[in-house]
């Protein structure tokens, strides 16, 4: 019989260890990327559940299956006696006894692991790229300054763009001719079209997998499509809990609920598990333009025509935060990698950024329009760069510490909405009034 597979062992212990140094990014990280996909190997029926419960307890022990939890030092020598164990079983006691470690041998293959990230990433423009961390994925240090594609083929203006899965591949797009088209991002051409609202598309978002795509429209649905098959994507679902226009969808850390703000001026909380709204949140006073919860599930964040962002207590539906700076409508809200900053949009033709613990404003980014009835979007590229559409037809790249433009692209001939950056690719996609959509990137 093969010996037991240590991993989810120290993975439980890695994300033990966050919980208890309160590094609650960190741990959700943890359980969503390492522990999740072990779910069927746990040792004791519940156990993922408990480990879930942990982050929103007070204490490690008060989950029923860690009450034994005596600290950090003392799981980890449990943890070591534990892979002693399974090196004996694995190797017998003679051999483990006799594994020497070439000298410098790990420094050797985190240099080969650095290599490998780059060599595997097609899209870096250096010769020779720095890699400072194997904490995340190597993505290239790019600004996109040259139009690479031109997409073709709606019939009205596009208000929603995202890419579709880890590799993005695929580009999908929400048109106000009432139609999602999803692209071939090399090719350009259109790979399929999605029917089935009746009115235009406000949102749009993806699974991290790329297999399931929401749409939010004016009919006053979201329709949940299976994109698994990219060619031939099938409707699923259509949720018909709101009672105007759905302008925005937002995926749950988890993807276990499905975030979605509108014109009727709530946000509604849906249970994709069980199929209903579980819970409704009603503060503002007019349209809710943008909604999303925070990386540890606990926070939702609103922003809305009435000027405000709001703060809520996800269990309770209580306010517990706002902005009021903004002199005009809300368009759009977005959180940094680390969850530790807020970017808003609004109508007074300014992106702001807010620092989300102190609700401090950070800076402030002009020389974009955004006044009309539109919304327009801004988004983090990455940690030193915000982008964001205009109604001047420019897409609008600004230095995220210091505000200043760092370049304004020039191509399309209406408003641009929204822009969305792949950071594997280095590749930015433009949505617009003209009805096309535009790639960029470094050349």
């Amino acid at each position: 019989m093969d010996p037991p597979d240590p991993s989810p062992r120290v993975y439980k212990q890695q994300y033990l260890e966050l919980i208890e140094e309160n590094e609650f990014q960190k741990a959700l990280s943890v359980l969503t990327k390492r522990l999740k996909s072990l779910e069927r190997h746990q040792t004791f029926t519940g156990e993922f559940r408990d480990l879930c419960y942990i982050l929103t307890a007070k204490s490690i022990q008060d989950a029923p299956l860690f009450k034994s939890w005596d600290g950090i030092v003392s799981a980890r020598q449990k943890l070591a006696d534990d892979l002693q164990s399974f090196l004996e079983l694995e190797f017998g006691d003679q051999e483990v006894d006799n594994i020497l470690v070439p000298e410098n041998r790990l420094s050797t293959l985190l240099y080969q692991a650095v290599a490998y990230q780059v060599f595997n990433n097609k899209y870096h423009t250096e010769q020779s790229p720095s890699v400072s961390t194997l904490l995340e994925d190597y993505e290239p240090p790019v600004v996109p300054n040259t139009m690479k594609y031109i997409y073709s083929g709606h019939k009205s203006n596009i208000k929603s763009v995202t890419f579709i899965g880890e590799d993005g591949d695929f580009i999908a797009s929400g048109s106000s001719d009432n139609t999602i088209k999803i692209w071939n991002v090399e090719t350009s051409k259109i790979v399929c079209t999605l029917n089935g609202h009746t009115s235009r598309i406000w949102d749009l978002c993806v699974d991290k997998s790329g297999s399931t795509l929401f749409s939010a429209s004016g009919d006053k649905t979201v329709k949940i499509w299976d994109i698994r098959d990219i060619n031939t994507p099938t409707l699923v679902h259509t949720i018909s809990e709101s009672k105007g226009d759905v302008y925005s969808l937002n995926l749950h850390p988890l993807e276990s609920h499905l975030v979605m703000g509108g014109y009727d001026k709530t946000v509604k909380l849906y249970d994709l598990v069980v199929g209903r709204v579980v819970q409704t949140f009603d503060d503002h006073e007019l349209s809710v333009s943008s909604a999303l919860i925070n990386p540890l599930g606990n926070l939702m964040i609103s922003g809305s025509k009435d000027h405000t962002v709001k703060f809520w207590d996800i269990m309770s539906g209580t306010v517990v935060n706002r902005i009021k700076n903004h002199l005009g409508e809300v368009t759009s809200i977005s959180l940094n990698s680390s969850s530790t900053q807020i970017l808003t949009s609004a109508k007074d033709n300014s992106n702001r950024l807010w620092d989300l613990r102190t609700l401090k404003p950070l800076c402030k980014y002009k020389g974009h329009q955004n006044t009309s009835k539109n919304f327009i979007r801004s988004n983090f590229m990455n940690n030193s760069l915000i982008v964001g559409g205009s109604e001047d037809g420019k897409v609008y790249i600004w230095n995220k510490d210091t505000g200043d433009i760092v370049i304004n692209l020039e191509g399309h001939r209406g408003i641009v909405y929204e822009a969305k950056w792949h950071a594997k690719r280095g590749l930015l996609c433009s949505a617009s009034d003209d009805s096309n959509l535009i790639t960029w990137w470094y050349k």
